[in-house]
């Protein structure tokens, strides 16, 4: 036993000698217990070394099983969170939580959210950013027909009366609707305006990232329903009206009832900001272009609303993203765009939300 400690000693001295560190682990990001209805069943690990971005996985009663994309388990909900610089010494400092939702056919746990939230918050901004699963086609709602073999697709409140508290329960947040944001990417970003009009007690600001926010749209319909039988949007394929019901009148009230651009007076008091690009070039990615035509369209009948109704916004059309960012093309997807939305609105809600 002495002799290997002699040994250990001599191989640290040596690499000190030599200018090289020893490597030193990162702390075990916090524990997390299981509370309002979620259950952990994958415990938090650290994504890379860098010590702020982890994942954890639950269960809920509210979403038993989904369609799943490549890779994932029907019934398993990554949570990614990134904590800000300087967590695990803060003490009993509590911080501001962003909550992110992603977007059509996409999942929380990305390279790119993991970018966005940590470029967003680098060099000390005190906030919480946090992602949680919304299966390829969730669409953010309790489904008005959910299939028999999937059972429940209670996606709204599993986000709202679970994954909200339990992150309270389990990180030092400032747990009012001053300390708490919520954006999303297409998808998500329907889901971000239709939660703060749901819900808007829980939110102080909500964003929305190229989102399509008008179901009365007839092409946001179109693309609604082609994700619920696009095998690429997760397996298995549910029927047309499982989500919002039959899209035509007059069968479409849940369609009408969760259009955020006809809902915007519970957002009053609320902070508020949209971005969205032109699509660019339309022979460059055409589809890409042409998804991002259709959001824009929505969000600029959602800022009509916004106007007639009186209340403060920001609304940002970056066009073909020459003027917001390098390699923003005004895309639907592109990370440039997203990356540059994302500081921006961080920006947004720290001017806003109490925090240390």
């Amino acid at each position: 036993m002495r002799r290997g400690l002699s040994a250990v000693l001599v191989a640290v001295a040596m690499l000190t000698c030599t200018g090289i560190a020893p490597a030193v682990s990162a702390a075990a990001p916090p524990v997390f217990t299981d509370s309002h209805g979620l259950t952990v069943v994958g415990r938090p690990s650290w994504v890379d070394d860098g010590g702020r971005t982890f994942k954890l996985v639950v269960r809920t009663a509210e979403v038993p099983r989904y369609s799943t994309l490549e890779g994932q388990v029907s019934g398993e909900h990554v949570i990614m969170v990134t904590l800000p610089e300087g967590y695990a010494s803060s003490g009993d400092t509590r911080y501001p939580v962003q909550y992110h939702l992603h977007g059509h056919p996409d999942r929380p746990d990305t390279r790119l959210n993991q970018q966005m939230f940590e470029e967003s918050t680098a060099g000390g901004v005190p906030l919480i950013s946090v992602a949680v699963n919304g299966s390829g086609r969730g669409w953010y709602t309790n489904w008005v027909a959910p299939p028999a073999g999937l059972g429940p697709q209670n996606w709204r409140d599993f986000h709202l009366d679970q994954a909200i508290p339990f992150v309270d329960a389990n990180l030092r947040t400032i747990a009012k609707r001053e300390g708490r944001a919520i954006s999303g990417h297409s998808m998500g970003g329907f889901g971000a305006f239709h939660y703060a009009e749901t819900r808007p007690e829980l939110f102080g600001y909500a964003g929305s990232f190229s989102g399509g926010l008008d179901l009365l749209n007839q092409l946001q319909r179109v693309a609604v329903a082609g994700s619920t039988q696009l095998p690429g949007s997760g397996t298995p394929t549910v029927p047309v009206d499982a989500v919002f019901g039959p899209p035509v009148w007059p069968l479409d009230r849940a369609w009408n009832e969760a259009s955020p651009a006809q809902h915007v007076k519970s957002l009053r008091g609320m902070g508020v900001a949209m971005y969205t690009g032109d699509g660019g070039d339309l022979l460059d990615n055409p589809v890409q272009a042409a998804i991002e035509n259709v959001a824009r369209e929505t969000n600029r009948v959602t800022r009509d609303h916004l106007v007639a109704a009186g209340i403060p916004h920001t609304f940002i059309d970056y066009g073909d993203g020459g003027t917001w960012a390098e390699g923003c093309h005004g895309k639907h997807a592109q990370s440039a765009c997203l990356k540059a939305d994302m500081k921006h609105f961080v920006a947004l809600i720290m001017d806003a939300l109490d925090h240390p």
